[in-house]
């Protein structure tokens, strides 16, 4: 089969860090730290009483009242973020195959918020079963691919990804192969999280995987620092329109970068330790590099799962050194989870904006809040620490790894 080129012609997100492209792509730049007071619940009896939220944000400003009674806050992101990159595609509804287009979305979690509050009010109510209508269409992890797909009538392929917070990436590889094998044109790719809440923060505060720097938030996410303690649980969303390369030129479309490869893989070492040698990163990174038809050697820049957390850091550098070998001094390698937080499950999207940030701008963003570089890891590697970094980038890989094992990469490079 002669496999056809996939391109992404349109972009969009909310997040910590903006609510728009533009915004996000400036605070990036500047290295600006997303964390602060969670505002979303009463947060002071929690071993962690900080996140990275989206901020000001009003559903009114997107939705009809009865609309927002449907949606968890991750379909709203979700939604909004989709909405954003339909529009700068600049796709025409009326002159495409809708029967070809399709939505792939990840989430690692889904509407958690109203599963937590359904079941409070069940409890609080003496037992007396008085559930909403919506309590299980807002729940389910996959509505928000199915709202986007009712939203622009696209009748391709229709899904959700979930592996923890490798979803998202999963998402944008899966389109990657159904557009270049033929199964669709266009595809509507990305995640949504939104687990900002008491079950998230509580959850994750009782594995001990988040941060607990709670007099100094903005600091908190710190990767391959040596103090560091943990994530940041962020929330929002990220989507990109990946098209057939053909079909983008035949329609005039501006097209930010080309989806080049993608790796998956498996630790099969831990539910939630990654390998501590790296290995199942390496086999992911390597599979991408191979499936774009590339050598390591043309990586020019490594996005990192890079979360914070004591093991994971250090055993995805390993990784990265065990695949690209002195090929890793050449390279970039940065963490922006320094400044958006873990958004879980939309993690791989904004991450693979950061990407295309870099390709199309020639600016790397910086690995923020890196005050003393754990001595295990070679001060040699160029983490693009606290400050962003002009370059010319025609290879970008991102990595995302999830809870359970999953690990996926995914490269963009510049179309020449």
């Amino acid at each position: 089969m002669q496999l056809r080129r996939v391109v992404v012609t349109g972009i969009g997100t909310i997040n910590p860090l903006g609510n728009t492209v533009e915004e996000y792509f400036a605070n990036l730049e500047k290295g600006v730290s997303g964390a602060g007071p969670i505002t979303h619940f009463d947060a002071s009896l929690f071993k962690t009483r900080f996140a990275c939220e989206v901020k000001n944000y009003d559903p009114s400003n997107f939705f009809e009242r009865k609309e927002v009674r449907k949606y968890d806050l991750f379909t709203q992101y979700a939604l909004v973020a989709a909405d954003q990159a339909v529009k700068d595609s600049g796709l025409d509804l009326e002159k495409i195959d809708l029967q070809m287009a399709g939505v792939i979305w990840g989430s690692g979690i889904g509407g958690l918020e109203t599963f937590y509050h359904e079941v409070k009010g069940f409890v609080e109510g003496g037992g007396v079963p008085r559930y909403s209508p919506f309590f299980i269409p807002k729940m389910i992890a996959d509505i928000a691919a199915g709202y986007i797909s009712m939203k622009y009538g696209f009748m391709g392929p229709n899904y959700c990804t979930v592996s923890a917070c490798a979803s998202s990436n999963h998402a944008m590889i899966d389109a990657f192969n159904y557009i270049r094998m033929g199964k669709a044109d266009i595809i509507v790719a990305g995640g949504s999280e939104a687990a900002v809440n008491q079950p998230g923060v509580g959850g994750f505060n009782s594995m001990q995987a988040l941060s607990t720097r709670n007099d100094d938030p903005q600091t908190a996410s710190r990767p391959f620092d040596k103090d560091r303690d943990g994530f940041v649980i962020g929330e929002g969303a990220g989507a990109l329109i990946l098209e057939e390369y053909e079909h983008a030129k035949a329609r005039g479309a501006k097209i930010y970068a080309e989806v080049a490869g993608g790796g998956m893989s498996a630790d099969a070492y831990h539910f939630t330790a990654p390998h501590p040698e790296g290995l199942g990163g390496k086999k992911a990174m390597l599979d991408a590099v191979a499936d774009a038809g590339m050598k390591p050697e043309d990586v020019d820049y490594v996005n990192t799962h890079g979360t914070s957390t004591p093991v994971g850091d250090v055993a995805e550098i390993k990784g990265v050194l065990a695949a690209f070998g002195e090929h890793a001094y050449e390279m970039n390698i940065n963490a922006t989870k320094s400044m958006t937080g873990h958004l879980l499950g939309a993690a791989g999207a904004i991450e693979a904006l950061a990407c295309i940030m870099a390709i199309t701008k020639g600016v790397i963003a910086p690995t923020i809040n890196n005050f003393e570089l754990d001595p295990t890891i070679d001060p040699k590697l160029n983490l693009t620490l606290n400050k962003a970094q002009k370059r010319d980038v025609n290879v970008a890989l991102s990595n995302c790894f999830g809870f359970g094992g999953h690990n996926s990469s995914v490269i963009f490079k510049k179309v020449l």
